[in-house]
């Protein structure tokens, strides 16, 4: 069954309203069968057989009661991120005989949060669902958003809600030589292509705080062949290096042995390369920002010195070899015009 990540907008762009990047489920018309907070949680939501709760079934998502009055449900989020959206994933994973057969969503630019005078906008108009699925639709558009009401017609459950975009930065506000992660995600970084992403995904690297757990990080199958993994990040915005940091937290019998970063500047102009096969054909001049490193399990690794002059750059290669676990990457640089 086809994962959130598993989808090609993952690959271009942040969700918006992802949890952990502080993220809130505002207010909702109806929770009656499952709480609203659900809809943003990790994951595609899971089904516990014979699990009940004294108002019904357990279900991992956001669930109105049958609507016996006019009208339809709804429910509002704080964006973590704001930025422009691109995508929606209306996931309906596990809702079968009650799933909403329409969806809209709204989404308002507002300091705050929106009250009863709040004026929305539509992004996506009244459109079918189909149940128990991954139900993507694309947007349009290059306004700002903070805020996304996601509407149900006329009742039910979605498991989870992804608004892909791009986050919105006023880089006019960061000084020259202030330095700052170039790779968060939340900046607008965005971890782009890697050979293997087995046991976790290769965009927790540059997720907010350190790992929870094993599976909060990039992870890579056992290598049995000669050679090594690597995964390919794109920047914030293009920017000098002064650092890096690479985390295997809680990663003790499966860290990498050793790690080396390369650097290249990328035209913004150049051709989309989103796979792992065409990034490992594309002819790239990448240069060596970190030789290669030993590494330590359940470490952080904090790296100044080491690095090589490279100049400006868009885009980073980190290596492990020849397999593992990292749980972040972080880049400390300064932004260059």
């Amino acid at each position: 069954m086809e994962s959130p990540h598993d989808n090609r907008f993952s690959s271009q762009y942040l969700n918006l309203a992802e949890e952990r990047l502080g993220s809130v489920v505002l207010a909702t018309t109806d929770d009656f069968f499952a709480k609203k907070e659900n809809v943003i949680k990790p994951g595609r939501g899971i089904f516990i057989p014979g699990k009940f709760t004294d108002d019904g079934k357990w279900m991992d998502g956001w669930e109105s009661r049958r609507k016996r009055i006019p009208g339809h449900d709804w429910c509002s989020i704080r964006l973590g991120a704001p930025g422009k959206i691109r995508a929606l994933d209306i996931d309906t994973n596990h809702f079968t005989g009650n799933f909403p057969p329409f969806a809209s969503l709204e989404a308002c630019e507002i300091t705050g949060d929106p009250d009863d005078s709040t004026e929305w906008t539509e992004l996506l108009a009244k459109s079918p669902l189909k149940g128990t699925s991954q139900n993507f639709f694309e947007v349009s558009g290059d306004q700002r958003w903070t805020h996304v009401r996601l509407h149900i017609y006329p009742d039910g459950g979605v498991a989870r809600l992804r608004v892909y975009g791009e986050p919105h930065m006023d880089w006019s506000t960061i000084g020259a030589d202030e330095i700052i992660d170039l790779s968060a995600s939340w900046h607008g970084g965005l971890a782009l292509a890697c050979n293997d992403q087995h046991f976790g995904h290769m965009g927790n690297l540059i997720a907010p705080g350190r790992g929870i757990n094993m599976g909060d990080g990039w992870e890579t199958r056992r290598r049995r062949n000669p050679g090594n993994d690597w995964v390919i990040l794109r920047l914030a915005r293009k920017g000098e290096v002064r650092g890096i940091e690479v985390d295997t937290n809680f990663f003790k019998g499966n860290f990498p042995d050793r790690c080396s970063v390369e650097a290249a500047f990328l035209p913004a102009d150049l051709p989309a390369v989103n796979s792992a096969d065409s990034w490992g054909t594309a002819k790239i001049a990448w240069q060596t920002l970190l030789p290669e490193q030993k590494l330590q399990a359940d470490h952080q690794h904090f790296f100044e010195a080491e690095l090589q002059a490279v100049g400006a750059v868009t885009h980073l290669r980190l290596n492990i070899f020849p397999d593992g676990g990292v749980s972040r990457f972080r880049v400390s640089g300064v932004k260059a015009d």
